[in-house]
Formats: structure tokens, sequence, C-alpha cells
């Protein structure tokens, strides 16, 4: 692996983090303060439990990265799925931007031959190609359901956040006519 391969894997692990939460940003943007806070069943997470969840993991994961393990010893996991007295919209959604900011700046940071070290998360090694693989697996899986929850709860005002039904073809040939057939 040469290093400008390298390189271009932890530029394009930091785009599609990034893209991962522009994506929930728009899907939580469009949800109201009520729908932050409500469950389709009892068994279901919330927005606002999922922001928690996910704020919290990516504080964990991505803080000291190189030299701690990614689960902090200060980490309420359990917690993150509940609501508590103090969890507001505010006070969750600054968490969540708190851990995205954590792995932005991680990411940010990591340098070519940083790819080549071991990381611990839960005192399992991982090669830091393995660690931000399954933080990235782990944090799509969320924004999915972010959006799909939010999706739901909205689904009569829901702009989507990607190319519209039945809109494909003008998709396509937009795309073509920008970038041409390859």
């Amino acid at each position: 692996m040469g290093s400008q391969f390298e390189e271009l894997y932890l530029e394009e692990a930091l785009l599609q983090f990034r893209k991962l939460k522009e994506q929930a940003d728009k899907a939580l943007a469009q949800a109201s303060s009520d729908d932050f806070f409500a469950t389709l069943d009892p068994e279901s997470n919330s927005l606002a439990v999922l922001v928690k969840h996910v704020g919290g993991n990516l504080r964990s994961r991505w803080t000291d990265f190189l030299t701690t393990d990614g689960e902090k010893p200060d980490r309420d996991r359990d917690g993150e799925f509940e609501i508590r007295t103090g969890d507001t919209q505010a006070s969750l959604l600054a968490r969540w931007e708190t851990g995205w900011q954590r792995a932005f700046d991680t990411i940010g940071h990591l340098k070519p031959e940083d790819l080549s070290k071991t990381v611990l998360i839960r005192h399992e090694p991982h090669t830091i190609v393995q660690a931000i693989t399954r933080s990235f697996g782990h944090t799509a899986g969320h924004v999915g359901q972010i959006t799909q929850l939010a999706k739901h709860l909205r689904w009569q005002e829901w702009k989507t956040l990607s190319i519209p039904r039945g809109k494909s073809e003008e998709f396509n040939t937009r795309m073509s006519e920008r970038f041409g057939s390859r």
C-alpha cells in the first residue's frame, strides 16, 4: 500500500463521514420538537435517543483515538438509550455535534503512517482501517434509522434527501451531461 493510496483512503473516509452527518442533519431538520422525542412503540428508539447514542459513541471512539481504548471509562452506553432529566433537544444536539466534531478532527489529523497502527475497542485490537470501517458502519446504520424515523414522522411534509421517486432517469441524464460517459 503506497502513501498516495493511504492519503486518498483517509480523505475518502472523512468525506463519507461528513456525508453521513449531512444526511442525518437534513433529516433531523425536518422533524418537529415533538417528533424528536417520539417513539413508534415502547421498544423503539426516538430521534433523541439515536442522537444521544451516536454522539456518545463517536465521542468515545474518536477521543484520544490512537492512545486509549475506544470504549472510554466515562461512557454510559446504556444511559444513551434512556431519556433522562436534563436531556433536552438542545443538550442532545450539542452532544451530537461534539461527537461528530471529534470524529472529523481525529480522522482529519490521521497520517498515512497511522494506518499501520493498532487501536483497541473494548479491549479488542483493530487496525486503523478496521476501526474506521467499524465506526462508519455503525454510524451509517443509525443515520439510516434517523432518516427512516424522521421520514415516517413527517411523511406528509417530507422532502426527499436523495433522488425523488420517478426522477432517476432525469437525474442520470443531468449527471451524464455534467460528467460525460466513461
